[in-house]
């Protein structure tokens, strides 16, 4: 399972900071399950992204390790967004995702919040993937 995590991360860093909808699509089954926030409804994250991605210019991204066990991972992940009104937040958050027997995700539930600012992660986080490029 380890190798289907480190394809999640890898797609979610380059297709997050990209902009790559069709990426983001292709790591999850049909009918996967996906709760981007707090009580929010379930969506397909390729919808999800979308929406994100048409607020953000630009985006740099982190991962740190994941934590595997069995078909679950959990997954802490830190952006730096820079909005199309010029405005920059910084994300932070977890991942929690299940993995079919095909490496591709069926659940994911993220817990995360965010600040006004562009504050990158602290030292000791330890970041696996990183990317930044410009979505245009």
């Amino acid at each position: 399972m380890k190798e289907a995590v480190g394809r999640w991360v890898d797609g979610w860093a380059r297709g997050w900071a990209t902009h790559d909808v069709e990426l983001i699509r292709s790591l999850y089954a049909n009918g996967a399950v996906h709760v981007s926030a707090f009580f929010r409804e379930p969506q397909p994250t390729a919808d999800y992204a979308a929406w994100a991605f048409s607020e953000e210019e630009s985006a740099e991204v982190w991962f740190a390790e994941p934590v595997v066990e069995g078909d679950r991972a959990a997954v802490a992940w830190w952006a730096i967004s820079r909005g199309v009104d010029g405005g920059v937040t910084t994300l932070a958050g977890v991942s929690m995702i299940q993995f079919g027997s095909d490496g591709l995700v069926v659940r994911q539930r993220d817990y995360w919040n965010q600040a006004e600012n562009g504050t990158a992660p602290p030292e000791d986080w330890g970041p696996v993937a990183a990317h930044e490029l410009s979505a245009s």
